[in-house]
């Protein structure tokens, strides 16, 4: 019996902000590939190592956490006033299927730098020492991401002394401005608060009714008290993962979120869109011990947060939750708001399981609904490899 030979595709093994994934220029593709469909999901499938009834992708360049199973796609923007497109796909492990109902914040970027490293960003607009400032179009969402990208002798700068709470080592800062990153009217269930309210009496069969702030920016989220639903805020990844009762309790939340926001028609649609919603839970300030060791203390924070991704207590914060929580921090009333002490603010240092995160929000109320212009934060992004993956050549052979 013959068998197909593998195939190499030229790829790009990244870090971005807490997040790592696999990214490709659009047209270094296979043919079959650069569309949208089911042979482009079956390649980024094979290549993370999925579906993978063991759970591990051991078979390929997924790390088998919500983290480490992501792929992006760049290319050229076809819009004048961008220099890029970016496409985030994030594979599900043990399910076959891609998700492209959201975007990766941390990913995000990393966007920049493999940009310009692989000469998508026009030269005249990239300074051989300073900043390059590099607009991106994020094409899963349709929202403007401007990275500020450091650069020194001609070459992206990677390495520096910024540290982000989550990842060991530092490196060079990259700010990201989220620019008007509140869904859209017609994106799955309307603008910034899809209900029209701040919190909402949210009932959720065999838990009761809860009060949630569901809001639309970077990424759709629900947000509940910590204590509404048994905890304290300060939990670490063992507390809640190792807990299938508690996982199944997040995933009816999030499936009732989804509804009510919107963002499904039927609960049963809950499972193939384990992307979004985010469902997290806050709480006041209060110390703890980081994941890595590193004591966190009452006054280091404004409050605490911690969500899930892809049914897994997330090890830091996802780049777009944080967007969510610098966004509903900045508007009052909102439960992020209430739990960090309540009033105006532009800016909120929240704790996570891996340490504490900064992020700042533009929000402001024009005719009695609330706007928000911009969401601002730090990463840090590095390439960890390049060159190809290689994948078998048969690999779309069993897709539809």
């Amino acid at each position: 019996m013959a068998f197909a030979a593998q195939i190499r595709i030229p790829a790009t093994y990244m870090r971005g902000g807490t997040s790592k994934g696999v990214f490709f220029r659009l047209d270094e593709l296979p043919e079959a590939a650069r569309q949208p469909g089911a042979a482009r999901d079956a390649l980024l499938m094979r290549v993370i190592g999925s579906p993978d009834p063991y759970a591990k992708q051991i078979d390929g360049m997924g790390g088998a956490t919500s983290s480490t199973s992501k792929t992006v796609i760049v290319a050229r923007s076809t819009r004048a006033d961008h220099d890029v497109d970016y496409l985030f796909g994030q594979v599900s492990i043990d399910s076959a299927f891609v998700d492209w109902s959201g975007n990766c914040g941390n990913l995000s970027a990393a966007v920049g730098p493999f940009a310009i490293t692989n000469g998508l960003v026009d030269p005249a607009r990239v300074p051989e020492n300073g900043i390059a400032t590099i607009r991106i179009w994020q094409a899963n969402i349709g929202k403007t991401i401007i990275a500020q990208v450091p650069m020194a002798n001609g070459a992206v700068q990677e390495t520096g002394d910024f540290e982000l709470d989550g990842v060991t080592f530092p490196a060079a800062e990259i700010q990201l401005e989220f620019m008007d990153p509140a869904a859209d009217e017609d994106d799955g269930g309307g603008a910034l608060f899809p209900t029209g309210q701040v919190v909402d009496d949210l009932e959720v069969p065999g838990i009761g009714v809860l009060k949630a702030t569901m809001i639309n920016s970077g990424i759709p989220t629900i947000f509940v008290n910590a204590e509404a639903i048994g905890y304290r805020g300060t939990e670490l990844q063992d507390d809640i993962n190792a807990d299938a009762a508690a996982l199944a309790k997040f995933e009816t939340i999030r499936a009732y979120g989804a509804l009510r926001m919107g963002l499904i028609s039927d609960l049963a649609e809950a499972a193939k869109r384990q992307h979004t919603p985010k469902v997290a839970f806050v709480a006041p300030p209060a110390a703890y011990t980081a994941s890595s060791g590193k004591a966190v203390g009452t006054g280091d924070v404004d409050l605490l947060v911690r969500a899930l991704s892809m049914g897994k207590l997330h090890h830091a914060m996802m780049g777009t939750a944080a967007v969510a929580i610098g966004t509903a921090s900045a508007i009052p009333g909102t439960l992020v708001n209430l739990a960090a002490g309540g009033g105006e603010r532009t800016a909120v240092r929240f704790g996570h399981p891996s340490g504490a995160l900064r992020v700042g929000a533009e929000a402001r109320l024009v005719d009695g609904q609330w706007t928000v212009t911009k969401a601002i934060m730090s990463r840090s992004a590095r390439v960890l490899m390049s060159g190809w993956v290689h994948i078998p050549g048969d690999y779309a052979a069993n897709q539809g």
